[in-house]
């Protein structure tokens, strides 16, 4: 195996390799054989192409593990269609292929080898990216922030190492952090659709959660591995030690990767950090060793372990005191803690325009100034980033509801005011 600490001089390929043999996929034959079966079990494919397709592998690869079927007389060939040969299971072949899938229900691409996984994504590190100025306000030209804000962004990505962004709630942490992928945006990874790890499957391409690229010539890659855009994965309170580590279903009986896992080669977002199913303390235990040496260790069922890299921006957003959720060990494996803050009046107003552009709304800055006296008097509120966005949207749902154009008046926004905020105790609101 690829030792985890070795550096990968590299870079990830454009184009990956079309195996052409068995032996050329890196994966015990055995599996593929057994997962070959269990395909046209499930599938039924018409042709040795359609079975291909399904698999993720050549028709040289797919030819090579039929003859295998033939010879141990799984499945025989019906007749042919030009020269595409026309196959069935034989009575032999589907109680096989149903005893497989008692065992393990995984049907799809075929797996790649952790060796392979570990060494692509070495190549692809996110860490050794340079990243300037220019990239950074270009990432991030959607956001109204600070030159200070963005330097230490800026600094932090080319640190390679985790990112603590903290402040008040609606001051736009999330935003920053899920903006953090667009600095690479003309960058893609390769993810592959499940690896083969001590003769277990491990799913790691989730269509959910990874965008493929257009414009990549698959059809010269190896089709196990999906081109994508460095995934970007989100998690909030729902956060539980269990998402750390394999999840084996228990009725197909093959794993899926762990939320860090499918963030490798992009960024894992902890949001609302502090109010997490698991206490800041068990996370910390639990990524101590990824933090410092970016090797994480995950369990198979029986206990055994295995190692693959840790190789990811993790940002950590909290509107809590930080000292309040982690000791100095903790804080100090974050090198880099930024304190997102309340807004000036020039950044309101000109988040208010930007948003108001989106939503197709004249801006109108005598009635947005009207409006911070009101939040800062009235209510007693600071200026926050995410004010601007839920007021227009206010508006835009009152006016749909009215079946009119959306207004940005005084009138229109005294009512988008009083369903957003709470009154201060002993208000009247009905006077």
């Amino acid at each position: 195996m690829t030792p985890l600490t070795a550096v990968v001089p590299d870079v990830a390929p454009d184009t990956l390799p079309i195996p052409q043999t068995v032996a050329d996929l890196g994966v015990r034959r055995a599996l593929l054989e057994d997962l070959t079966l269990k395909t046209i079990y499930v599938t039924a494919p018409p042709s040795l192409v359609d079975l291909a397709a399904t698999m993720c592998v050549s028709y040289a690869v797919v030819d090579e593990l039929f003859r295998r079927l033939r010879n141990d007389r799984l499945a025989e060939v019906t007749g042919m269609i030009g020269n595409a040969p026309q196959f069935t299971l034989t009575s032999e072949g589907r109680a096989r292929g149903l005893e497989l899938l008692s065992l393990n229900q995984y049907v799809g691409p075929a797996p790649v080898s952790v060796d392979s996984y570990v060494k692509m994504v070495r190549q692809q590190t996110v860490r050794d990216i340079p990243v300037h100025p220019g990239d950074v306000r270009r990432a991030f030209n959607d956001l109204v922030l600070e030159d200070k804000t963005l330097n230490k962004l800026g600094a932090a990505l080319n640190s390679g190492a985790s990112i603590f962004l903290h402040g008040p709630t609606g001051t736009g942490k999330t935003a920053i952090a899920t903006t953090i992928p667009r600095v690479f945006s003309d960058d893609y990874v390769w993810i592959p659709y499940a690896l083969q790890a001590d003769g277990q499957i491990i799913t790691v391409y989730d269509p959910n959660l990874h965008k493929k690229v257009d414009g990549v010539d698959l059809e010269e890659s190896d089709p196990r591995w999906v081109a994508c855009r460095r995934p970007t994965v989100v998690v909030g309170g729902e956060l539980a030690i269990e998402m750390l580590d394999l999840q084996i279903n228990p009725i197909s009986k093959f794993y899926s990767a762990p939320v860090q896992m499918k963030a490798n080669n992009g960024v894992l977002v902890i949001d609302d950090f502090g109010r997490q199913r698991l206490r800041p303390e068990e996370l910390l235990n639990r990524w101590i060793v990824p933090l410092d040496r970016g090797i994480d260790f995950l369990t198979l069922a029986g206990g055994r372990k295995i190692e693959i890299p840790f190789e990811l921006f993790v940002v950590f957003a909290t509107n809590l005191d930080p000292s309040t959720l982690a000791d100095a060990a903790f804080l100090r494996r974050i090198q880099t803690k930024i304190k997102v803050g309340t807004v000036s009046r020039l950044r309101f107003h000109e988040i208010f325009r930007r948003v108001c552009a989106n939503a197709k709304v004249d801006y109108d800055a005598a009635v947005v100034d009207a409006l911070i006296e009101t939040i800062q008097n009235k209510y007693r509120e600071p200026l926050r980033a995410c004010h601007p966005r839920d007021m227009v949207n206010q508006i835009c749902w009152s006016a749909r509801y009215e079946n009119r154009d959306p207004r940005l008046d005084w009138p229109s926004l005294v009512t988008a005011v009083d369903a957003y905020f709470v009154p201060e105790p002993g208000d009247d609101d009905d006077e």
